[in-house]
C-alpha cells in the first residue's frame, strides 16, 4: 500500500506557505505521493458545501509544488473532461518534464452541468466525449503528427512537442458501472472519488481488474487509488466511517483497505468540514499532526 497526502488546495488554509510545508514534510515523512483536485467554479445557492467554495487551479498548485519537492510524486484527481484537451496535453507533459516524471494525471467525466456551460462543452454524452479525451491525450503524447478528427475534437496534422518521457500514467473516475469498465479497457488505474463508500470498494476494484482482463490487459499492473476522506475524531465506535476515528482507527482502516485491493490510498483533509470551516492556523496544526502520525515510515 502505498501512502499519499492531499496538499491544502481549498479554504482559508490553502496558503502557498502551507503548501509548501505539507509538501517537503510529507516528502521528508516517505509519503508516496502529493494530490490535488479540480474545482472551477460554484454556482451561487448552490449546496454543494464548503470544500467547493474556494480551490486553488490544481495544475498551477501542483507546478508551484514541483518546485519545492524532488522526490515525492504529484497527483490530480480529477480533472474533469470539458476543458480543452490539447491545452491541457501540454501543460501536464511540461509538468511532467519540469517534475522530473512524477506526475499521475487523473481524470473525470464531470458532473457539475454550470462547469459545462461555463467552458462552452455539452454536457450531454460525457461518457463518449471522456474515452475521446483519453485518446487525443496520448496521441498528443506519443504521436511524431498528432492528428485527430473525432466526434468532439479534431486536431489538423501537427507536431505537439516536447513528448513528456515518460508519458504521465492516466487514472480515470467514476462510480457508474460503465465508468469501472472503461477504466478496466482504457486507463492505467481508478481513482475513486470524495464520496465513495469505502465499506463496499471491493466489487468496483473487481469490477475494473475484469473489464482489463476481457480487453486483453493485465489487471495486476493497474493502480487502485483510494481518495481518503480522513476526519481524524477522537471515539470510535462501531458505527463509523472508514478513515473516520482516532490515528488507530485510520491506520486500521488503511490495512483493510488494502486487504479489498487498493493500492494507494491518500489522505484529504480539504473534505473534513471541521478543516473548512476552521481557521488558517488551526487548520495547519490538525494537518501537521495527522501528518506525522499517519506517516508511512511512522
Amino acid at each position: 500500500m502505498r501512502i499519499g497526502f492531499a496538499v491544502p488546495q481549498s479554504g482559508a488554509w490553502a496558503t502557498p506557505d502551507n503548501m509548501r510545508r505539507v509538501a517537503t514534510r510529507a516528502e521528508e515523512l516517505g509519503y508516496h505521493e502529493l494530490w490535488t483536485f479540480q474545482r472551477l467554479l460554484y454556482p451561487v445557492g448552490h449546496t454543494m458545501g464548503p470544500t467547493y467554495r474556494s480551490v486553488h487551479d490544481p495544475v498551477v498548485t501542483l507546478s508551484y509544488l514541483a518546485g519545492v519537492t524532488s522526490t515525492v510524486r504529484l497527483g490530480v484527481a480529477v480533472i474533469n473532461s470539458y476543458v480543452p484537451p490539447v491545452l491541457l496535453a501540454k501543460q501536464l507533459a511540461t509538468l511532467q518534464t519540469v517534475s522530473g516524471g512524477r506526475l499521475t494525471a487523473g481524470l473525470g467525466l464531470g458532473w457539475l452541468p454550470e462547469e459545462f456551460e461555463a467552458m462552452g462543452a455539452g454536457f450531454e454524452r460525457r461518457g463518449r466525449r471522456g474515452e475521446e479525451f483519453v485518446e487525443v491525450l496520448r496521441k498528443a503524447w506519443t504521436d511524431d503528427v498528432v492528428e485527430h478528427h473525432g466526434e468532439f475534437y479534431r486536431i489538423p496534422p501537427s507536431h505537439l512537442d516536447p513528448k513528456p518521457s515518460p508519458a504521465p500514467p492516466i487514472l480515470l473516475g467514476g462510480t457508474a458501472e460503465v465508468a469501472l469498465r472503461r477504466a478496466g479497457r482504457l486507463a492505467d488505474g481508478w481513482v475513486s472519488s470524495s464520496r465513495e463508500d469505502l465499506a463496499g470498494i471491493a466489487p468496483r476494484v473487481a469490477a475494473v481488474k475484469e473489464a482489463a482482463a476481457r480487453a486483453g490487459r493485465d489487471p495486476a499492473a493497474l493502480r487502485f487509488v483510494c481518495r481518503g476522506v480522513t476526519q481524524v475524531r477522537p471515539g470510535g465506535g462501531d458505527d463509523r466511517r472508514p478513515l473516520t476515528g482516532s490515528y488507530e482507527d485510520i491506520r486500521a482502516d488503511v490495512a483493510d483497505l488494502a486487504a479489498k485491493g487498493v493500492t494507494d490510498v491518500f489522505h484529504d483533509l480539504n473534505f473534513d468540514r471541521e478543516i473548512a470551516s476552521a481557521d488558517a492556523k488551526e487548520a495547519m496544526r490538525r494537518a501537521e499532526e495527522a501528518l506525522e502520525a499517519l506517516s508511512p515510515i511512522g
